[in-house]
């Protein structure tokens, strides 16, 4: 579902408790296992309500997608800027990156998007397209921070990967994969410094 990334109105929460539930139920039982009588019930509102809102699960299924990608706008605009210090630059936009990776809404958000995916790749291929949007940011300012000849010459979208990575690698999927919590203040420090200094020491150019 296509819609603006909007804030909630008076009149669309409960829209927004259906998806909740929708959530829930998907998270324990499974897509294809999960009934719109189910979901109403834990909606706490009829299944003509739920069918008001949501005529399909694949349109409920959509909509979780679609706020899965609101989710990730935290890195929608990254400027690179030429009098700012590139550690400073890399610090800021990991831990939005961190932000938005270590909420519990966006964690559920991929648990049940991913875990469909598995299943049913087709209803996961939308997830990975507009998700690898949101990623192709940091890659436009890798690209202008070598146009600015402070970054070594090599593959953006490689370079874009390996920063990304290895927050995911810590902040992302043992929480998504293994149910482990979100990572206290200081590992998230940890690992942002340690992935900066890490990727700078290969990357940058130096006088």
């Amino acid at each position: 579902m296509n819609t603006p990334c909007t804030p909630l109105k008076l009149t669309d929460r409960k829209r927004q408790s259906i998806v909740d539930a929708a959530i829930a139920e998907f998270r324990a039982s499974g897509f294809e296992s999960t009934s719109m009588d189910k979901i109403a019930a834990t909606a706490g509102v009829s299944k003509r309500t739920v069918y008001n809102h949501f005529p399909s699960k694949d349109e409920l299924f959509a909509q979780i997608l679609h706020q899965l990608w609101c989710s990730s706008s935290a890195l929608m605009e990254v400027p690179y800027l030429k009098d700012v210090p590139l550690r400073q630059q890399l610090l800021d936009m990991l831990w939005k990156k961190m932000g938005m990776l270590q909420d519990a809404y966006f964690l559920d958000l991929a648990r049940v998007a991913i875990a469909e995916s598995i299943h049913s790749p087709e209803r996961g291929q939308e997830m990975v397209t507009r998700l690898s949007e949101r990623e192709e940011v940091v890659t436009l300012w890798l690209r202008a921070a070598q146009a600015d000849g402070k970054l070594r010459e090599a593959d953006p979208v490689l370079a874009s990967h390996m920063l990304q990575g290895q927050l995911k690698t810590f902040a992302f999927w043992p929480q998504v994969t293994l149910n482990q919590p979100p990572l206290d203040p200081a590992a998230q420090r940890q690992v942002i410094e340690t992935t900066v200094d890490m990727f700078l020491a290969y990357y940058e150019l130096r006088p």
